[in-house]
């Protein structure tokens, strides 16, 4: 029966998680028997402040008005974000914080658990899951990032640990900042951050008053925590320094944030921070819960937080469900997917601080809007509606006129102007006859340009009849090709003027001879099989064909039909072209070491490997007129172990720009089939980021991005120059004009054309403001 589930309990860490699931349980079912053990004693605690949600917190009081009255009494909230760098001060409102001290919350969890009649054993460690799991109903693991139990079965939990590259310290300043505050320090040594808050932590003064839980109070106290990239900590001397060294150093290194006082530590230490991903949560009637789950970076809140929201949910599904098995299951379906799109803002953030030293030289406002967008979680329109003046005056800077979405502002490449910085992505349409792009390429094309779109790219178009991915590709090898694409070239210069139209250049290399997509994606056509060359003689998956590795004299004649291309698509007219080097296509063949295992001047080391690519961008620059720009599109990471890393990624976007690419395309995998991506909203354009802010270089970030809130937030941060967008232009061909109407924009980024302008406002649906009754009768 719903809530006779669970009897017996044992709590394996006496955290704020596994406090507050014992309480929850205790109070659903007061005839419960429920144990805590904690190793450490009572007022053993580490860190000082958490910072809890306001949904979190209107979970709490719905579950337990008793806690939340407590914690009420003794939260700091605040509002604004400061962000200092180089000497200036930049603040956003509108965030809404609540923190209080970590042994202020412990104090009320352990109160509350006593006042319930739960059993709170201190200095005393848990026996062994497995053991208690045979005395008891159910036991809570909430044992931390370190689980010993998580450990013992990891067999069933199946976790997976990654450490990060900086190192960070828990500090502590007895006096209360205004705000939440990142603060950057340019050092001898390299870039180290500060991220700092106020919560109502322990007083110094020897007789304090208290608070209705009984604990010192004070509002004078701030959590400090100190970060730096590992090489720029080893470099300062800090893996040398005891707690107190390195106290005193982060007070000499932020002394204008801190007015010159010291750091108190407590029991701090430098740690490189962890992320915990667990396969499953439950094994029998054991479940992990907070950080013995799953971590997620400080950066974007609190541990505490995620483990408070476990419990709420723990509690809430061991009620509803018929039996333990059944509520175990219910709490990780509940909580996976939130954990998970946490974790991804998390590492977005975590990302972002690690690769800060590529963002120190942007505009200052432009860099503070960066970093409060880091996580893509707080946006463009978001962070407008919080504090509009804030967002107003980055875009002042970065000179955006006045009423004008940035996704709307031009974007020149040579002598080609976009009117705006949205691009239809490239996507394989599979619906040439012989190569040749028919009615259906004039009328997909035609309509995504007269979209409102600043760029309209082609399918990938191959250079010849073997170079093709399916018999259903576009080429443009033959006369007849090429006068199609003028047809189509010429529809949009003419019906949609200020719409450019790329071309995007391939060859299949080993992803060739296949079905068209819905018949079945990367399997081999069941006749009329055409012979696959690549770089090396590895088959894209089993059951594919297997290549043939090309010789010297066969990569020169793939060369030259890249080059006939190249000409062919002068005469077509295209104001673009961009040379197809990702997913796993030939020419991304040769650039992975998954995928390219020759032995000649063509593999081996990166530069080597990327020979042949640059040796076909070369040879089509040099035929495309020097006022037209060119592109190169890229996998960043083959989401493989062994393959190209996101260091790899930089070094190739350097090379194509040194040979005279214009901007960089930056996509992710499809290199190998036993790749492992990492999918989540905007995944991709991490890579785009680091290429653009790391050399200086144009690029086009794509990757899940489907929101003009989006576009504007990753423009205006300096993330991407242009942002292309795929399956939103399939749902919508007219997707600009749209995102314009939306946001009641009107200029000449995104002009309807005049036939479609009796269009241009959000038609009106049936009426939803009925009057309401004047009286109410009882």
């Amino acid at each position: 029966m719903a809530g006779e589930v669970a009897v017996r309990v044992a709590v394996i860490g006496g955290g704020p998680g596994g406090l507050y699931a014992a309480a929850l349980l205790k109070r659903l079912d007061p005839s419960r028997e429920i144990t805590v053990w904690e190793r450490n004693a009572p007022d053993d605690t580490f860190g000082f402040g958490v910072v809890l949600s306001d949904e979190t917190l209107g979970g709490i009081e719905h579950a337990d008005p008793v806690v939340y009255r407590a914690l009420q009494a003794e939260f700091v909230r605040w509002d604004d974000i400061d962000i200092v760098h180089r000497g200036r001060t930049f603040t956003s409102g509108g965030h809404g914080f609540a923190a209080l001290g970590r042994r202020r919350l412990l104090a009320v969890l352990h109160r509350r658990c006593r006042d319930l009649g739960i059993e709170l054993r201190f200095r005393t460690e848990a026996p062994p899951a497995a053991e208690l799991a045979r005395a008891h109903d159910l036991v809570i693991a909430a044992d931390g990032v370190h689980s010993a139990t998580r450990t013992a079965h990891a067999d069933a939990f199946r976790p997976r640990l990654t450490t990060h590259r900086c190192r960070y310290i828990w500090l502590a300043a007895d006096f209360a900042f205004d705000a939440f505050r990142f603060e950057i320090a340019e050092t001898e040594h390299g870039v180290a951050q500060l991220h700092a808050y106020p919560y109502a932590g322990p007083s110094p003064d020897p007789h304090p008053s208290e608070t209705p839980s009984g604990v010192p109070y004070s509002t004078g106290a701030s959590t400090v925590i100190v970060e730096m990239r590992e090489e720029v900590w080893r470099s300062a001397g800090l893996d040398r320094c005891d707690e107190r060294a390195s106290a005193e150093w982060c007070a000499k290194a932020f002394t204008d944030a801190l007015r010159g006082r010291p750091l108190r530590s407590n029991n701090s230490s430098w740690t490189a921070f962890r992320t915990v991903v667990n396969d499953r949560w439950s094994h029998g009637n054991t479940v992990l819960l907070g950080d013995a789950a799953h971590t997620a970076h400080f950066s974007i809140g609190s541990g505490t937080k995620l483990a408070v929201e476990d419990a709420l949910a723990l509690a809430a599904c061991l009620q509803e469900q018929p039996d333990t098995a059944a509520a175990l299951a219910a709490y990780e379906a509940e909580r996976r997917p939130v954990v998970a799109s946490t974790q991804r803002a998390a590492r977005a953030s975590l990302d972002w601080f690690e690769e800060l030293s590529t963002y120190t030289g942007q505009p200052p406002r432009q860099f503070a809007f960066n970093l409060l967008t880091r996580s893509r979680r707080v946006t463009h329109d978001n962070l407008r509606l919080r504090d509009p003046g804030f967002v107003a005056a980055v875009e002042g800077e970065a000179d955006t006129p006045a009423d004008t979405p940035p996704m709307f502002t031009p974007f020149r490449l040579r002598s080609l102007t976009l009117r705006n910085r949205v691009v239809v992505s490239p996507m394989d349409m599979y619906a040439a006859r012989d190569g040749v792009p028919g009615d259906f390429h004039l009328v997909h094309l035609g309509a995504r340009a007269l979209g409102g779109a600043g760029l309209v790219m082609t399918e990938m178009v191959c250079v010849s009849e073997r170079g093709r991915i399916t018999p259903g590709c576009a080429g443009l090898y033959t006369p007849d090709q090429a006068a199609a694409w003028r047809r189509v070239t010429d529809f949009v210069h003419t019906q949609a003027p200020g719409t450019a139209i790329g071309l995007q250049l391939g060859h299949s290399g080993r992803k060739g001879s296949t079905k068209l997509m819905w018949d079945g994606i990367d399997e081999p056509l069941d006749d009329g099989n055409w012979p696959l060359v690549a770089a090396s003689p590895l088959p894209y998956k089993p059951g594919s064909q297997r290549p043939h590795e090309l010789t010297t004299n066969e990569l020169a004649t793939i060369r030259e039909q890249f080059a006939s291309a190249a000409r062919r698509a002068v005469d077509c007219g295209f104001d673009l072209l961009e040379l197809h080097c990702a997913h796993g296509y030939l020419l991304s063949g040769f650039l992975s070491p998954l995928t390219n295992q020759r032995t000649d001047a063509y593999g081996g080391s990166l530069s080597r490997r990327l020979r042949f690519p640059l040796e076909v961008f070369d040879a089509v620059r040099e035929l495309w007129p020097e006022e037209k720009p060119m592109t190169v599109r890229i996998s960043a990471t083959d989401w493989a172990a062994g393959g190209t890393t996101a260091e790899d990624a930089v070094a190739m976007a350097a090379a194509f720009a040194e040979h005279g690419a214009d901007a960089i395309d930056v996509s992710t995998g499809q290199v190998v089939a036993e790749e492992s991506p990492d999918f989540g909203r905007s995944y991709q354009t991490p890579f785009a980021d680091r290429i653009r802010n790391t050399l200086g270089v144009p690029v086009i970030a794509v990757g899940a991005i489907s929101s003009w809130d989006d576009v504007n937030s990753l423009v205006l941060a300096g993330r991407a120059d242009l942002c292309a967008l795929a399956r939103p232009h399939l749902y919508d061909p007219h997707w600009t004009l749209h995102a314009a109407a939306e946001q009641g924009y009107t200029g000449p980024g995104a002009p309807w054309p005049p036939p479609y302008q009796a269009g241009s406002r959000t038609p009106p649906t049936g009426r939803t403001d009925a009057p309401k009754p004047r009286l109410t009768l009882r």
